[in-house]
């Protein structure tokens, strides 16, 4: 590479907190390119600031040749809206301050748009200032995410936040999107000639040659659940629909859930007296693969709202990863992706009953069927959620050829 050139990510997350931008900052660091972060310190998903760091204002610190700057991280939200949304205040506000300073000497700003698009403010600063190309990948659809997880659409806030998200992506450049039902959301508030590009997340490497893990001293029928445990993951139904089977069909059985989040401990109120349900705590990623191996089947959940209908959990590639049948207790684009390519069973998200149904369904399945739905998983690897694959085309629409 004759000259070059500069990326600055803007992400709320980034390494040690993992999540898949810290693979696409290597990439393009191992691409070439001078890489720098802006992002929180370290707290999630506990709202703890993570061992061996300072919750300092601002603080500087590398990964594999990457700089990071960092500024100070609201802690304790995990079980507090009210400081949830100081949290996004919080890095709207002095990750603004922080790009302004730092801004003027790249040649691109990449936003990893992952949830609240307040979070993206110190990207669209350094368009602003500079006139710097400035790029999002959207895993999150503002406003309509916002009221999807408790707030009232009242007519003040609704005016604000269209006022805002307008401005936001009037900003942009060039966009990437995770989930294609996304374009249709989006597309009121960007320039009418932007095109959107559909980059999914990939796939996860996973090292199944690892002995399972040991999830029960008898050999039962394992049901996995991995990831965020809050409200709208929707594990309230699925805990209460593995509570509706016979005892006979529990004692062939246990679910697993591994992760923490808002809704651990009113999920542990409501399987307090079941033994088939066990929770696991938070796993380093570098172990999953050993959950998954022990798992018969996997399963990816979120309540039955309109938003969540456009949006593919980025497990839902994990789990093709581990070729294990997957449950798709849930509507919209991630249940296409299982139906259409003969991955799983799908069931409505909101019908404990159906739900009790599909356990028992699974419980009774012979080992032939399971096989069947796991053939696809390495055509789906090789194209459609190959990370190689997705990273050299975000590079080349977004990086080596942008339209601006």
């Amino acid at each position: 590479m004759a000259d070059i050139k500069t990326i600055l990510i803007v992400s709320e997350c980034f390494y040690p907190e993992e999540f898949k931008i810290n693979d696409l900052a290597l990439s393009w660091k191992n691409k070439g390119y001078d890489v720098d972060v802006l992002t929180l310190v370290p707290s999630y998903p506990l709202g703890k600031v993570f061992d061996g760091y300072k919750n300092n204002l601002i603080s500087k610190d590398t990964y594999h040749g990457v700089n990071i700057f960092r500024v100070r991280a609201v802690t304790g939200y995990r079980d507090s809206k009210v400081k949830k949304i100081l949290k996004y205040i919080n890095f709207m506000l002095l990750g603004s301050v922080v790009s302004a300073f730092i801004g003027r000497k790249y040649d691109y700003v990449f936003g990893f748009n992952m949830s609240a698009l307040t979070g993206m403010l110190p990207a669209v600063v350094v368009r602003k200032l500079y006139k710097t190309p400035l790029m999002f990948w959207a895993q999150d659809l503002w406003p309509d995410s916002v009221y999807a997880y408790g707030f009232k659409k009242t007519k003040i806030l609704q005016v604000t936040l269209d006022v805002f998200v307008r401005f936001m992506y009037r900003n942009i450049s060039a966009i990437a999107i995770s989930g294609k039902g996304f374009e249709s959301k989006l597309k009121p508030y960007v320039h009418s000639d932007l095109k959107f590009h559909y980059l999914p997340n990939w796939a996860d490497e996973l090292n199944m040659e690892l002995d399972p893990a040991i999830l029960s001293q008898e050999k039962k029928v394992h049901f996995t659940f991995a990831g965020n445990v809050g409200k709208v993951q929707n594990l309230d139904n699925i805990l209460s629909a593995f509570c509706l089977l016979s005892d006979e069909y529990q004692s062939d059985s246990q679910m697993n859930i591994i992760g923490v989040g808002s809704n651990l401990n009113n999920l542990k109120s409501l399987a307090r007296k079941n033994t088939n349900i066990v929770f696991h705590g938070k796993q380093k990623r570098e172990h999953m693969a050993r959950y998954y191996k022990a798992s018969n089947f996997l399963i990816v959940s979120l309540i039955d709202k309109p938003i969540f209908s456009l949006t593919v959990p980025a497990k839902t590639q994990t789990y093709i990863s581990a070729k294990k049948p997957i449950l798709a207790i849930i509507k919209g684009d991630t249940a296409n992706i299982i139906i259409e390519n003969n991955l799983g069973l799908h069931v409505d998200p909101s019908n404990i009953e159906a739900i009790s149904k599909l356990f028992e369904e699974c419980i009774d399945m012979d080992d032939h069927m399971i096989s069947k739905y796991t053939e696809k998983c390495d055509y789906l690897l090789k194209t459609t959620f190959n990370k190689d694959k997705i990273i050299n085309k975000m590079t080349e629409v977004l990086i080596d050829r942008p339209s601006f």
